[in-house]
């Protein structure tokens, strides 16, 4: 399939600071970038990865495209070296011709790409973005600089990508399953190993470490105790499963987003795909550019952000996933309650405490809050390409919000761990946020 990005050509005047580099676009339009990070999404969701590994994908391209912006509108936006986890970008462009916009589509490619994906995974998109760059009649000695300078940005995050961990994780040990009351094991109906146990191993990019923001233990292991705590969250998922309106059944499936879903029927076996919820917060950031008309550089700035958000929310709640080990819903209501009860989404192959997808929604909700504001009314249209309908928002917190719902209505979540997911995923969200100088006002 062929791609062409429309743009138009804007010639900004030179700079007298003979310091400062020459500031010249041929990517003006901010659309440009988000088709860029939605043809990520589609390599992403080709290539089975699952949510967390996903959101080293885009964090780490955003990241590139983001020191490629920074380097060009200094006055605007600060670099994020020194700024997090072990970071160093020392490479300032010369005072030469750059297209920085240009750069950052570049710089984006091949960080996201070079991150998990064999090479050339997106060079067809990659093309027509040089392509686009000649018809528009990019000079030569632009293009050449451009290209050169997102080279060196790129391999200047992959560098320090090569140092957080994921390699050596991949040789781990996986997850002993254990057959113990309350403690999670694989679930119907693929019976999937656990996935990434070790992920809060990673570096973190903006909090401090994993465990800095500890939720509380979730409530004990009880099913004897019908007047308990436990009890009742397991048979509030079982009523609410049983009862689903019809708004609640969308709410669940619009939420969704299991990159891999296996359908059986009798001896028939396929995967549906989807993108992972990283996936569709990236989608939700190139609604809200458009809606709120932001620049290509603010554009940047606000995936930039989410992703280093959402990322970095995904370890801390895998720390709290493989320390409690806590059992979903499914396998409680089959062993004590009714063993022919399915819940109305597919259970992931993880452990129930905390909520990963309550989680990064809140963490991703904060980051957009900060950048376009509270009450930032919008319609989410992500889900349309599966042919779920969209749904309207008032904010990005209420968005957060629905999504706690969410969990629980698929019948995958007890209710009070997607409440506690919500409020630490915000912890770092707003850690993140206050820490980092992007921005200059």
């Amino acid at each position: 399939m062929k791609y062409v990005l429309s743009v138009a050509v804007v010639v900004a005047s030179l700079s007298s600071c003979k310091n400062e580099p020459v500031k010249q676009t041929y990517f003006p339009d901010a659309f440009s970038y988000s088709k860029t990070v939605k043809e990520l999404n589609n390599v992403v969701m080709d290539n089975n990865f699952p949510p967390m590994i996903a959101s080293r994908n885009y964090v780490y391209a955003n990241i590139a495209a983001y020191e490629c912006i920074a380097a060009g509108y200094p006055k605007q936006y600060q670099s994020l070296s020194g700024q997090i986890n072990g970071f160093t970008n020392n490479v300032r462009p010369a005072a030469i011709p750059v297209d920085f916009e240009f750069a950052s589509l570049l710089a984006f490619c091949k960080a996201g790409e070079a991150v998990t994906f064999p090479e050339g995974s997106m060079k067809e998109f990659v093309d027509s973005i040089k392509s686009t760059a000649n018809a528009n009649g990019m000079p030569d000695d632009m293009f050449d600089n451009s290209v050169a300078f997102a080279d060196t940005i790129a391999k200047t995050v992959l560098a320090w990508s090569k140092k957080d961990k994921y390699a050596q994780l991949r040789s781990a040990t996986k997850y002993t399953v254990q057959d113990i009351p309350g403690r999670w094991v694989p679930t119907p109906p693929m019976y999937s190993q656990a996935i990434e146990p070790h992920w809060a191993e990673m570096r973190t990019i903006g909090i401090d470490s994993a465990g800095q923001f500890k939720p509380p233990l979730p409530i004990p292991f009880n099913m004897d105790n019908k007047n308990g705590a436990y009890y009742k969250q397991v048979m509030d998922v079982k009523k609410s499963g049983d009862s689903l309106t019809p708004e609640q059944q969308h709410i669940a499936e619009f939420w969704d987003d299991l990159g891999n879903r296996l359908n059986v029927s009798g001896h028939v076996q396929f995967i549906t795909k989807k993108f992972s919820p990283v996936g569709h917060w990236m989608n939700i950031v190139g609604i809200a550019s458009q809606k709120a008309k932001a620049d290509y550089a603010k554009t940047v700035y606000a995936y930039t952000l989410t992703a280093i958000c959402v990322f970095d929310a995904f370890i801390q709640c895998w720390d709290e996933k493989f320390r409690s080990n806590t059992v979903r819903p499914e396998t409680v209501i089959n062993k004590y309650v009714d063993p022919n009860w399915r819940p109305y989404l597919q259970t992931p192959p993880f452990p129930e405490y905390t909520c990963g997808h309550s989680t990064i929604s809140s963490s991703g909700a904060e980051a957009l809050t900060h950048v376009y504001g509270d009450n930032f009314a919008y319609t989410d249209t992500s889900e349309l390409e599966f042919g779920i309908k969209s749904r309207s928002f008032t904010s990005f917190r209420q968005a957060a919000l629905e999504n706690e719902m969410a969990r629980f209505y698929g019948g995958i979540h007890f209710h009070p761990s997607c409440t506690v997911s919500t409020q630490y995923g915000k912890k770092v969200g707003n850690f993140i946020i206050d820490k980092l100088k992007m921005k200059i006002l």
